[in-house]
């Protein structure tokens, strides 16, 4: 991860865990950076890095009628559309960050968009939209 000089520099990361999948959540909204396939990957290498299996990064919205931008990579550096356990830690994480104080958003992936809302006790629901059939 780069700053906009492209040299290295220190971003404020949150690691969060979600039925067992573990996360570094990044705040793209307050800082400014540049996420490649290579720095996820070093990132993401459990001996030598933080460790993770997704990096997720939420950012200013490109869309009318949504609250955030929501990107997320898979420890292989590949950049992926949709994780429901990660949304979960992100609107939380929106909420502790102070970056919202509704309970409930809409934030936008590359394919789709999510309805998070915040519950009593720190639970999140998460409406991911209806299953679509690929065959």
């Amino acid at each position: 991860v780069r700053g906009p000089s492209k040299d290295p520099m220190k971003i404020h990361f949150t690691k969060m865990h979600g039925l067992g999948n573990d996360f570094i959540v990044l705040d793209g909204v307050t800082q400014k950076f540049t996420v490649n396939t290579k720095s996820v990957k070093n990132l993401s290498e459990r001996r030598l890095g933080i460790g993770f299996d997704q990096l997720l990064v939420v950012e200013p919205p490109r869309s009318e009628n949504t609250d955030f931008f929501y990107r997320i990579w898979n420890a292989d550096g590949s950049e992926v559309f949709q994780c429901g356990n990660g949304a979960r830690c992100l609107a939380l994480f929106i909420r502790l960050r102070g970056l919202s104080h509704k309970n409930h958003f809409i934030v936008q992936t590359t394919k789709t968009k999510l309805e998070l809302k915040l519950e009593p006790n720190n639970f999140v629901s998460v409406n991911m939209g209806p299953p679509k059939s690929v065959s």
